[in-house]
């Protein structure tokens, strides 16, 4: 009887453990922000966009359940020993490097000497539509417009955007749901490499490598990732298919794993596709470097030609991406992260 309820009192606990804890929001319109709280301990940050960030929003910093910040600092708040490359990854996002002709992956604050005459548009931050705590999750709905000409020009998607925060004592969720709607009469899609929806890791999280790199877009700009030292840095991927390492970059999988450790406990970072999205399962856009990224639209680069996906929308025409992130200070399992993916193509829709 004994063992019996040392084995119940176990399972109880357990079962609290893993209870979704309650998610409240903090707006702050004069840092631009909105703070975002899970079982009362800071979680993540919405920036709008603005001369302070990006010329985009961005869920910005990003921490675990037990508080290690898995994004990285740069261009914000740079950390010593952090790459200083690519100012356009910061946080959490998502936006596309060529929209009829404009580049939203690229934009920043910091453009080099030679993107100068680049083509960019800008994603305007319009307002905010919902902002709902809970006892479970947390409900954040924005819309936004992406306009052409770095935001001088013309109107060519309305953005609605719904974020649903969730946490345990060990893990934390981020659903975003992004429906573009086309305002101008033609939005062209073009299949290149820089897209979608993206996270840009701590230093401790890379894949640890021993030799620079040099990565050129789609416009034959180079950026220079130099070798940097590599202590603490333990960032290993997994796919859902099983592929590793850096050889996921330009795969398909309904998920992505990244394993590491940070502040002495292990990490897990996984981004899981879903079956209603364009090109299921997704091609990945995933760097030793740090950048995490899903790229349904890619596929002409990632399959060396041999498919290819030019996305048109006409006027009035609409799209929707749906990704779950799942933040974890602990192992996740394939059969884990496969029944969480499951789940997550049926409760989102």
């Amino acid at each position: 009887m004994k063992k019996l309820f040392l084995i119940l009192s176990t399972c109880i606990a357990l079962q609290v453990s893993a209870q979704n804890q309650s998610v409240s929001f903090k707006k702050n319109d004069a840092e631009k922000k909105i703070d975002v709280l899970v079982g009362g301990k800071y979680f993540t940050s919405y920036y709008f966009p603005g001369e302070a960030i990006l010329k985009k929003a961005v869920l910005y910093p990003i921490l675990s359940a037990q508080g290690s910040t898995i994004t990285r600092g740069y261009p914000v708040a740079i950390r010593p020993g952090e790459r200083t490359d690519h100012p356009h990854h910061v946080g959490m996002w998502l936006n596309y490097e060529d929209v009829n002709g404009f580049d939203y992956w690229n934009n920043s604050n910091n453009i080099s000497d030679g993107m100068k005459s680049h083509k960019f548009g800008t994603i305007v931050h319009e307002q905010v539509l919902n902002m709902k705590g809970g006892k479970e999750k947390g409900e954040l709905t924005v819309s936004a417009t992406w306009i052409d000409r770095d935001g001088k020009g013309a109107k060519v998607l309305a953005e609605k955007t719904s974020y649903a925060f969730s946490g345990t004592t060990d893990v934390r969720v981020i659903d975003r749901i992004t429906t573009l709607t086309a305002l101008a009469e033609t939005v062209l899609f073009k299949d290149v490499k820089d897209g979608m929806f993206a996270i840009r890791l701590a230093r401790q999280l890379e894949i640890p490598s021993n030799k620079p790199d040099i990565f050129t877009d789609a416009h034959g700009v180079e950026t220079k990732v130099p070798v940097l030292d590599n202590t603490g840095v333990s960032g290993d991927y997994e796919s859902s298919e099983g592929i590793t390492g850096e050889k996921v970059w330009s795969t398909r999988a309904k998920w992505m794993n990244l394993k590491g450790v940070l502040d002495n406990h292990p990490i897990n970072i996984a981004i899981l596709d879903h079956p209603a999205n364009v090109s299921y399962p997704s091609y990945w856009h995933a760097r030793g470097y740090g950048l995490f990224a899903v790229n349904p639209l890619g596929a002409k680069v990632f399959s060396n030609g041999k498919d290819e996906r030019n996305l048109t929308l006409k006027k009035g025409e609409s799209v929707t991406f749906r990704y779950r992130t799942v933040i974890a200070d602990k192992q996740l399992s394939k059969d884990v992260l496969d029944k969480m993916q499951a789940d997550f193509a049926k409760q989102v829709k």
